[in-house]
């Protein structure tokens, strides 16, 4: 992978992020002399930051559609496995490229194109910390009697400040936090194979529905799948020379284990319990194994969220940086950093407050409408790094409106466009189905048939591009002059 490294957005000389204070960086560059850390970092960056009580929550939803435990825990994790295999993949473009991941987003969409898939990655981050909220004030409610509104600002307000401090502090956190959820999950599988509390109906397998069972294995691989618009950021301060290769190895393995075996803990508990809340049923589920566990097992399922919280508005406001910087060239800031993590945060607020009592059905759905934005967008976007371009990227030309990859691809957008138009006849939303979702008896197959449409769209297009004046343009960008103290790009010059 031979990418372009300048230094952009920002002044015409680095700034280094502060190791122990407020991270200086944005949505600019992270040029070499500040790369830092080690690979194996990343495994518990996404094993804390997918082990937490949302992912329980999508583990429950087979049982909740007539699914055996059995057969929706082989969902869970082979679903899971899908949807990380993607996700793994864009942590890989982080340390090559230096970015943050939607702003990798401008070569094949445009500088302003790519505001399509930022709208959809805005709502994303808002819409899950908004589920966090609720179950944070959910479980603070029934373990201590809190008023739910208190919580859902005083999460707001711890998971800001950690964001704010960004991302050393979140690796860092997140170490440990890996080190308390593994300890525990090792204590109720132990635990729950000893004590063996399950009837020969759940543990039957003999009783395959596919549709509970298909359903799933989508949601769970979707889950997993929207973790994409988030890897980079936090891959993107390693050094290029940890690979490609140790890159998605060492996301994988963190991601699917830690998603997988929290949503085996939601498998559990809904078919343990399947007629109590999601709170209840992980209570009685750690219950079965020794009393007062159950609590245990839920405080911990719910501290993660702190971490995934800070994911969220660290994400989320470097999505709505990017975004104002394509309408309004700016230069990043401290400042405006921690402007756009309190609009991420009263936003989010304010939703978790219009909340009602239908978590799990929501919480369902949401993740569906996700896959259907986020497929055609993670296709392009891995099929134009890891074949079209290879890698070969100039950092300055994507912080140009009027440069190389101009300010609307037809390309990129094209595909979008055709990948997500033929995913709608195989859509199912709730009670809604497109023709062919419903002759196939509601089963809902729309993730495939999107990766492998807007992927081939996208590669017959790029076949007329001229990647070999692309790459000599990357060629002639020195790193000596790219990573000290090159001229600011036109985009931003004052």
């Amino acid at each position: 992978m031979a990418v372009s490294t300048p230094s952009t957005t920002g002044s015409a000389h680095p700034q280094p992020a502060r190791r122990l204070g407020i991270e200086s960086r944005s949505i600019d560059y992270v040029p070499l002399a500040e790369r830092h850390g080690k690979v194996w970092h990343l495994f518990p960056v996404w094993f804390a930051g997918d082990a937490h009580l949302a992912t329980v929550a999508t583990g429950a939803i087979g049982v909740t559609l007539g699914g055996n435990m059995i057969w929706t825990a082989v969902a869970v994790v082979l679903g899971g496995a899908f949807g990380t295999f993607f996700m793994a993949f864009h942590s890989a473009q982080g340390p090559q490229i230096g970015l943050p991941q939607m702003v990798q987003s401008r070569p094949q969409f445009g500088f302003m194109g790519a505001l399509l898939v930022w709208v959809v990655a805005l709502v994303t981050y808002i819409g899950y910390t908004a589920f966090n909220q609720v179950l944070i004030g959910s479980t603070m409610q029934h373990l201590a009697g809190v008023p739910t509104g208190m919580s859902f600002v005083g999460y707001a307000v711890l998971a800001i400040v950690l964001a704010v401090v960004g991302y050393d502090v979140i690796h860092r956190a997140s170490r440990w936090l890996t080190y308390l959820i593994l300890a525990a999950l090792v204590v109720f599988t132990v635990g729950v194979v000893v004590a063996n509390p399950f009837t020969s109906a759940q543990l039957d397998l003999g009783s395959f529905a596919l549709t509970p069972f298909l359903i799933q294995f989508f949601t769970a691989a979707v889950y997993q799948l929207s973790w994409s618009i988030y890897v980079s950021d936090y891959s993107r301060y390693l050094p290029p020379s940890v690979g490609v290769r140790s890159s998605f190895w060492w996301t994988y393995v963190g991601a699917w284990a830690g998603g997988a075996w929290m949503m085996l803990v939601g498998t559990v508990a809904a078919g343990l319990f399947p007629k109590t809340d999601l709170v209840d049923s992980v209570v009685s589920a750690g219950n079965t194994l020794f009393p007062g566990f159950g609590v245990t097992l839920l405080v911990i399922t719910v501290v993660p969220l702190i971490s995934i919280g800070a994911l969220n508005f660290y994400g989320g406001s470097l999505t709505l940086l990017s975004s104002m910087d394509s309408i309004k060239q700016t230069r990043p800031t401290v400042t405006k950093r921690v402007v756009a993590l309190i609009v991420i945060g009263v936003l989010s607020t304010v939703i978790a407050f219009g909340a009602d009592e239908h978590f799990i059905e929501q919480f369902g759905e949401f993740l569906t409408v996700l896959g259907f934005l986020f497929t055609p967008w993670t296709a392009i976007n891995l099929v134009d790094f890891y074949v079209v371009r290879r890698g070969h990227y100039s950092i300055r030309q994507i912080f140009n409106p009027r440069g190389t990859y101009g300010r609307w691809s037809w390309r990129g957008l094209l595909a979008y466009g055709v990948g997500f138009a033929a995913m709608m006849p195989f859509a199912v939303i709730g009670s809604s189905m497109g023709p062919v979702a419903g002759w196939l008896g509601g089963i809902d197959i729309t993730m495939p048939v999107g990766l492998v449409v807007a992927t081939g769209v996208y590669l017959l297009v790029c076949r007329s591009l001229d990647l070999e004046g692309e790459r000599a343009m990357v060629a002639d960008e020195t790193e000596a002059e790219l990573e000290t103290s090159g001229p600011v790009p036109a985009a931003h010059e004052e």
